[in-house]
């Protein structure tokens, strides 16, 4: 999901990067006295207003002590708040009018259905820019939401242009009640905003997609509290869903943001780190200057040590980053989520700081502590039976600065660890093949995801091609392994475990680890250069990646569509730089793994469940291997290149890789494996899959036939052909193409037909998904209706992946690049060859048909059927 400015920046880009308001209002006033005006700049000449130079006028307004009676409860802080019976005030002091504050919302409590869905406490959620602008004549303060997306230059002729049309919307207002006794702070009564009757900045039923408002009378504040630079206010919201009430209890934040933003620094393609936009102005330009600013903690070295740092010495931060483990987290496994928070220690070491970042237990007795609360960041444990983990933060959208990270740890990630483990190293590991693990072992599965999370928190997206820069039987080395400490370059990978290792390899260093990219990664985005300005310091930082560009062990791979990823270097949960050699390493351990299901998993008098979810796992795993393999037909390598590199930015994937792609996925998936879909464990259970509607229980040639079919149409994607067709247009013979590829799967699919050989059901099957594939996808209209039909209703059973919610617009990995590589599909080769394709497979079962058994006579007469009509032959 995304923030409300995410979703405006897509819809409305023009309304949505809107500016501070230049308006006869106290906020010009205010922003000239203080000399920061449009965007931290000075305000044009011709805006003037007086209208607080003078006594603010209180005629018609209540006396001060006539609103806050003998009875508030009253606490200083940001602004004062006051609490009178069921009424709450803020009192804003003049000199902040004008200010910029983020609206941070967070679920602190929420009913059964949300947990169910995986929305849990510590989320956050629509967070926004807002100013409060008082209008004397009409006697109220204004809220006016803004999205500080852009700068300009101080006396530039454009800044008022900018100003007029990029101007912020009102979203709400306050009638002022009153004025202090000194008339430097003014008060109005804020319960509207948080007691359920306006929702203008915590709209929480809306951003979960439910669609609906508060009751106002089933809804209530429960406490707003104010310290130096924010004020935190909970709130119980109450709606009717489909008939049902469900209330939330949400926490809002409103933090002062500095009037010195951190300076910024420029995202580059060749590290992967989130970013948030930002557009620059100013009169010398010719076109709009459009960059993105990468997100980071504000980490400087101390004065005192500044020169020390700059010599290479590491030095302490003057503010290090500091992670709270929520009370809540069962105490055995805090040692381990504490681990993978400091392991990130030697990263930032790498960037010159020391006891930079810090894993503490969140305090139990301090009435002031709230983890919820923007000024701390904590890693919260949801009971729930969602198995993931997630870690976004909290930005300073003007500069990309980190002020707060929120990791949501699920109680159930365990049980999605523990199927990984086992499937992936059970073969290795004699500790990986029980149904409980020792707590070790979980521990220190839990301080992998741990490392990960805070990675995302730290600013670094997922770097899918991480795990390409090892060599596959580099990772049966014991000492490779060791040295590298890991399975890829990155712990930002989803490099799983290492299925890779074989018996008797004597590998022990399985697991995921931080390697040399992430030190690289966090060095360029937090090393302190002084700089004034992002463009003064560009130059060196790039200088500084072209020492790196040619090393696979810092290149970056974007995160891809699992079915049509372009390059098969940067994809999910695969191992090493050779797709087919180590998924046949991964075969192999599935194959000795398998006939111990039952053995591994039973349990005196218990069912077979466990047998069923394990024999899954195996199965999703299976089919991961099989997309791995994919991705190198029809793929291309893309590198992101700077002027002055020799290495060429894209490059088709080598033809004989190609070629073995293909003949691993006739033999390994659509050639049915019986050892994965006939075997014992049947007798006793199917392969289940677990569910919020329960268990689901899958016959073993339905499973088959439904994921073969997956393959089968992904495979022949337009898009792929294209890109083979593509492949051929530039390198002619030297490429892959497409009738290379039918030939292949012809020779393949169809090898027991051009035989005169019977088929079993198995081979009946997958020879019908080759032909209804390429049936359908000759017709792109049906492809888009069947596609979106199966992709809901027949997920691949692969493992589940981290990561996969987030309600912070600006924390989604960067999609892969948008490559057009079709149109026009009528007047494409790939629809000739589909069609070619068709009329050989016609002449092959028509000289068949005659000479096979009824089972397989009848299924060749079936395709006839189907192919015949397809081709309109009468």
């Amino acid at each position: 999901m995304q923030t409300s400015y995410g979703k405006l920046l897509w819809l409305l880009p023009c309304v949505a990067l809107s500016v501070q308001c230049i308006a006869l209002t106290d906020v010009v006033a205010q922003s000239k006295k203080k000399g920061w005006g449009l965007f931290g700049k000075k305000i044009p000449a011709v805006v003037t207003d007086t209208t607080t130079k003078k006594k603010p006028d209180t005629k018609g307004l209540k006396p001060y002590k006539e609103v806050i009676t003998a009875d508030a409860v009253s606490k200083d802080g940001l602004f004062k708040v006051h609490r009178v019976k069921t009424d709450f005030y803020f009192e804003i002091p003049l000199k902040l009018l004008g200010r910029q504050l983020l609206v941070v919302n967070k679920l602190s409590k929420v009913p059964e259905p949300l947990n169910d869905a995986g929305v849990n406490k510590g989320m956050n959620y629509a967070n926004m820019v807002i100013s409060f602008e008082r209008d004397t004549l009409l006697s109220k303060v204004f809220i006016r939401k803004q999205n500080p997306f852009l700068e300009v230059p101080a006396g530039n002729a454009i800044a008022q242009s900018v100003a007029d049309n990029f101007i912020p919307s009102v979203i709400d207002y306050f009638k002022i009640e009153a004025y202090n006794a000194d008339t430097s702070a003014l008060l109005i009564n804020v319960s509207k905003i948080f007691d359920g009757t306006n929702n203008s900045i915590n709209n929480v039923f809306d951003a979960l997609g439910m669609g609906s408002s508060p009751i106002k009378d089933l809804s209530r504040i429960r406490a707003i509290k104010t310290f130096e630079d924010n004020i935190v206010a909970k709130s119980e919201l109450t709606a009717k869903i489909t008939g049902v009430e469900v209330s939330i209890e949400t926490t809002t934040n409103l933090v002062l943001l500095s009037e010195n933003p951190m300076v910024p620094r420029f995202s580059d393609r060749r590290v992967g780190l989130f970013t948030t936009p930002r557009w620059y102005f100013s009169d010398e330009q010719h076109k709009l200057e459009e960059r993105q600013l990468i997100t980071r903690w504000r980490l400087e070295p101390k004065p005192e040590d500044m020169q020390r740092y700059r010599n290479g010495e590491l030095v302490e931060p003057a503010k290090p980053i500091v992670y709270y483990i929520d009370a809540s987290t069962p105490e055995k496994w805090r040692p381990y989520i504490k681990a993978g928070i400091e392991d990130w220690q030697k990263a930032f070491e790498a960037a010159g700081f020391k006891n930079a970042i810090v894993a503490k237990d969140a305090p139990v007795n301090d009435p002031d502590f709230d983890a919820d609360d923007v000024r701390y960041s904590v890693v919260t444990y949801a009971a729930s039976a969602k198995a993931n983990a997630m870690g976004p933060s909290v930005i300073d959208p003007r500069s990309g600065e980190i002020l707060e990270a929120d990791i949501i740890w699920w109680h159930n990630v365990m049980s999605t660890l523990h199927s990984w483990v086992r499937i992936q190293t059970g073969a290795i590991d004699p500790r990986a093949r029980s149904n409980r693990f020792s707590d070790s072992l979980m521990g220190h599965a839990i301080r992998f995801v741990s490392s990960h999370e805070v990675g995302h928190t730290l600013g670094l997206q997922h770097n899918m091609g991480s795990s390409f820069a090892f060599d596959v039987d580099s990772l049966r080395s014991p000492e490779f392994t060791s040295r590298m400490g890991g399975t890829a370059p990155s712990i930002m990978d989803y490099a799983r475990f290492n299925y890779v290792a074989q018996p008797g390899d004597q590998v022990t260093q399985i697991t995921p680890a931080i390697g040399v990219y992430d030190k690289f990664a966090i060095d360029w985005a937090y090393r302190y250069t002084g700089s004034k300005t992002p463009h003064e310091e560009q130059p060196a930082l790039k200088k500084q990646l072209r020492l790196y560009e040619n090393n696979p062990l810092y290149a970056f791979g974007e995160q891809q569509d699992v079915r049509d990823a372009i390059d098969p270097r940067s994809q999910i949960e695969d191992l090493g730089n050779d797709a087919v050699k180590a998924s046949k390493y991964g075969l192999l351990n599935l194959k000795r793994i398998v006939p111990q299901i039952l053995s591994w998993t039973q349990e005196e008098g218990d069912n077979y469940d466990e047998a069923g979810k394990m024999l899954n796992g195996a199965i999703g795993q299976w089919n991961q291997y099989a997309y791995h393999v994919l991705a190198n037909v029809g793929g291309i390598y893309i590198t992101p290149t700077v002027y002055g590199q020799l290495q060429n930015t894209y490059q088709h994937v080598e033809k004989k890789k190609q070629q073995d792609a293909v003949k691993y996925l006739v033999e390994e998936v659509f050639n049915t494996p019986g050892w994965l879909f006939k075997n014992d464990v049947y007798t006793k259970s199917y392969p289940i899959k677990e569910s919020p509607i329960g268990n689901i229980e899958y016959g073993a040639l339905v499973y088959a036939k439904s994921l073969q079919s997956y393959v089968y149409y992904d495979l022949l994607r337009d898009e792929r052909l294209s890109r083979m067709l593509e492949n051929e247009a530039a390198n002619g013979k030297s490429a892959y193409t497409v009738t290379d590829l039918m030939s292949d799967m012809h020779q393949g699919i169809f090898a027991r037909t051009l035989r005169g050989q019977s088929l079993d059901i198995y081979e009946r099957n997958s020879q019908k998904g080759f032909v209804d594939a390429l049936i359908i996808s000759i017709d792109k209209s049906v492809v888009r209706t069947d596609a979106k039909k199966l992709q809901e209703e027949w997920l691949p059973a692969a493992t589940e992946n981290f990561c996969t919610f987030s309600l912070q617009s600006h924390q989604e990995d960067r999609a892969s690049r948008n490559m057009m590589y079709f149109a026009v599909n009528r007047v494409s080769d790939a629809v000739s060859a589909k069609r070619g394709e068709l009329q050989r497979l016609l002449q092959l079962l028509n000289t068949k048909k005659n000479n096979a058994d009824r089972a397989t006579a009848d299924h060749y007469n079936d395709l006839i059927l189907r192919i015949n009509q397809a081709l309109n032959n009468k």
